[in-house]
């Protein structure tokens, strides 16, 4: 039988029976702890869920990968390569490997009797994944491609609809500045928002037959493939198994290829995003640190308030350092019922924000329109077990006080 765990869940339980002094101050030490835990569990859902909710929507525009022409170009005006590649199949072979399409993009002026605004003109083929589009389809539908013949559909963003205050089914002009200047006369066949203005403003969809005879590029020439992954946090081991296949490799036609992951397409939002985490951590020491503050106060208090029954345990013979272990459990208890209170708080909180969207955002600043949450079993599990451990580990020092009590002065203090 554990002696000094039998005597701590006694006193847990005359803790909550009896009318001592200390019990106001532990119930504010258990809350403080419960509250802390709940901040940290809504800080990383909320944390975790916008950087999930932007990364998939920022890859959903230009994929995970990029295997491109090597021509230092940042515009959206392209060198070609062909779609005729030895390694094609052999990367559809790698492990982890979701999609590879083909697509060209081409810079433009997308322009109606009374407005006009630069869009980018994103060619798509029969093989296009259209899943992360259709969850963002407000009216409409997406394109159906085929081989034999082009299609004048395109596919746009309420952004850019507003705009040009255009509906489903209007007819859009598109002008594109070249020797010669160009013009072509697209329908819209689908409105999309992905409340991610920054590249809701640009993109419209079309058939990529369009953009290569725009070009003057033969049938097999494309701007580049793009490639999506299974895991997003495996980005940099996936970018190493394409560039083993096809970096800074000469394509049939010549070219030299390059691959380029979607966090160096868009530095800036992936950077913006990684300096959150920064903020997640100071949350998380911040409110350990309260929390240990108050536990040590609490013991502390209880401390005192057992002198008498230190000096007794000492007198018929108990150490030190069993004395400091019932305390230790003791706290313990406490710690771990503040910990059940934050995640019924916390899990809450989050559960309520995520099936009813009560907090609200401005899109055009947070890219989303309602607070988004990520509830991780695992980041749950490990707020929880490391808040324990460090709480219970900072008990220690106080519980050493007890080395210092006399056990006749102790008996005679009561």
């Amino acid at each position: 039988m554990n002696l000094e765990l039998f005597i701590a869940r006694r006193l847990v339980s005359k803790q909550h029976t009896g009318n001592s002094f200390s019990r106001p101050i532990v119930s504010v030490a258990i809350g403080g702890i419960a509250i802390g835990l709940a901040v940290m569990i809504v800080s990383v859902a909320i944390v975790t869920g916008f950087k999930n909710e932007i990364s998939e929507k920022v890859i959903g525009f230009g994929s995970h990968l990029q295997i491109v022409n090597y021509d230092n170009n940042s515009s959206y005006e392209t060198f070609p390569i062909t779609q005729e590649q030895d390694w094609l199949d052999d990367i559809t072979q790698i492990d982890g490997i979701r999609s590879v399409n083909k697509f060209i993009v081409k810079a433009g002026i997308a322009k109606t009797e009374e407005e006009l605004h630069g869009v980018v003109f994103k060619g798509i083929d029969t093989d296009y994944n259209w899943q992360f589009f259709k969850q963002y389809m407000v009216r409409g539908d997406t394109l159906i491609i085929n081989d034999s013949s082009k299609i004048n559909n395109v596919v746009i963003s309420e952004y850019i609809a507003k705009v040009l205050q255009l509906e489903v089914g209007d007819d859009i002009g598109a002008y594109f500045i070249q020797d010669p200047p160009r013009m072509r006369k697209f329908t819209v066949a689908g409105i999309y928002n992905t409340q991610l203005v920054d590249l809701d403003k640009l993109f419209i969809l079309v058939d990529i037959k369009h953009l290569r005879k725009l070009n003057d590029w033969d049938d097999d020439q494309i701007t580049g493939f793009e490639i999506q992954v299974e895991d997003f946090n495996n980005l940099i081991e996936y970018e190493k198994d394409v560039n083993r296949l096809v970096g800074n490799n000469f394509s049939p036609d010549g070219s030299l290829l390059q691959v380029r992951s979607i966090k160096d397409e868009y530095p800036g939002i992936f950077d913006w995003l990684s300096l959150l985490d920064i903020n997640v951590w100071i949350i998380l020491i911040l409110m350990l640190a309260v929390a240990g503050f108050n536990m040590v106060s609490g013991l502390l208090v209880i401390i005192l308030e057992r002198v008498n029954m230190i000096g007794v345990m000492k007198s018929m013979g108990a150490r030190n350092f069993q004395i400091e272990k019932v305390f230790v459990y003791f706290a313990g208890f406490l710690i771990s019922r503040g910990l059940l209170i934050g995640n019924v708080l916390g899990i809450g909180l989050c559960l309520i924000q995520k099936y009813t969207g009560v907090i609200q955002l401005d899109p055009e600043s947070y890219y989303v329109a309602t607070v988004p949450i990520n509830l991780d079993i695992l980041y749950i599990l490990g707020l929880n077990i490391g808040s324990l451990i460090i709480t219970v580990l900072i008990m220690i020092l106080p519980a050493k006080i007890i080395s210092k009590i006399n056990p006749a002065d102790s008996i005679r203090f009561n």
